[in-house]
């Protein structure tokens, strides 16, 4: 596995594409596993009635996945300090999440890397976030 170090990373990186097939079992697996009950992440009919078109997933499992997109690029030596979202269009079973990121600040003073993350599918942005990651320094 890729290690990154502080050193490593310059503001304007750009974080190689993450896709992601958006199932229902992804969905549900992710609500159970976040302990989210709400109907419309398991049940297709009660989702419905809500006027949506089948189960969405949940926040949790969104950011989720915007800490394994930014961990699984920086590595096993990377902690996670911050997450901010904002969700937009819905995941669906049958999309693909395509998760891009971009560095966009370095504080040399504590080593933290901040990294624009969007994840998008065939309806726009699901999700915006920026995370911020302490790097190991040196090599």
């Amino acid at each position: 596995m890729a290690m990154k170090s502080f050193s490593d990373v310059q503001v304007g990186d750009q974080l190689p594409e993450l896709a992601v097939d958006v199932t229902t079992t992804v969905i549900v697996a992710g609500a159970l596993a976040t302990q989210d009950y709400t109907p419309v992440h398991h049940d297709k009919a009660a989702a419905q009635a809500q006027g949506l078109s089948d189960i969405i997933m949940n926040t949790m499992t969104s950011n989720g996945f915007v800490s394994r997109y930014v961990t699984d690029w920086a590595g096993p030596n990377a902690v996670v300090k911050k997450i901010s979202l904002k969700l937009g269009a819905p995941n669906n079973p049958g999309h693909t999440l395509k998760m891009n990121g971009t560095v966009k600040a370095k504080d040399e003073g504590s080593g933290v890397v901040d990294i624009s993350v969007s994840g998008t599918n065939s309806w726009g942005d699901h999700v915006t976030a920026t995370v911020s990651v302490a790097l190991p320094q040196g090599a």
